[in-house]
């Protein structure tokens, strides 16, 4: 079977351009932490404070470069300690989500949407899905060989010539299974 790099995402923050200069300044750019699994993706040495009905989280990491819109993510267990309910959702898909208050250095942005639960997924290269037979949007089952190994299913397929291989899930999954990024997770075909 095949083996799947696993990414376990902690909360991030997806700017947009517009709300990347209210927070940091007009003409701001973020500035590299470090490279990510995907080409081009990076952490910024950047953070904003975010900041829910009922509690916040500060230095919450900007993920670059700038996007169309602004974009939370979150795991379950962040949502019920901030007091908002995100639905589980793709990346990009915001409409009807919750907002919340973004503090920067320079301003703050009230998203009156924008926050999700990201769907697991796996990202892979076009030569990857074409070897396993994977379509895009496909869904798929994976096993998680951790301390507490687990089966994941409704696993997302995303398939693009700029992907690398690699499956992001969230923090409550990650430790839920007992894993942590690097770590190997298997197609179940």
């Amino acid at each position: 079977m095949p083996m799947i790099p696993i990414g376990v995402s902690a909360r991030h923050i997806h700017l947009s351009p517009t709300d990347l200069n209210i927070l940091f300044g007009e003409g701001y750019e973020l500035s590299v932490f470090k490279e990510l699994s995907q080409p081009g993706q990076f952490a910024a040495q950047e953070t904003v404070a975010i900041v829910g009905p009922k509690g916040q989280f500060e230095k919450v990491r900007i993920l670059g470069p700038v996007r169309p819109q602004t974009q939370i993510e979150v795991s379950r267990t962040d949502a019920f300690s901030l007091g908002i309910h995100p639905p589980v959702r793709e990346s990009g898909h915001i409409e009807g989500t919750p907002g919340l208050r973004v503090i920067g250095p320079k301003g703050e942005v009230p998203l009156e949407q924008g926050v999700i639960v990201a769907a697991r997924h796996i990202h892979f290269h076009t030569t990857d899905a074409e070897q396993w037979g994977i379509q895009d949007k496909q869904l798929l089952r994976v096993h998680l060989r951790g301390e507490r190994p687990l089966i994941l299913e409704d696993v997302i397929a995303r398939v693009s010539d700029q992907f690398a291989l690699d499956m992001h899930i969230d923090t409550d999954e990650g430790n839920a299974a007992g894993v942590k990024t690097g770590e190997q997770a298997e197609l179940l075909l």
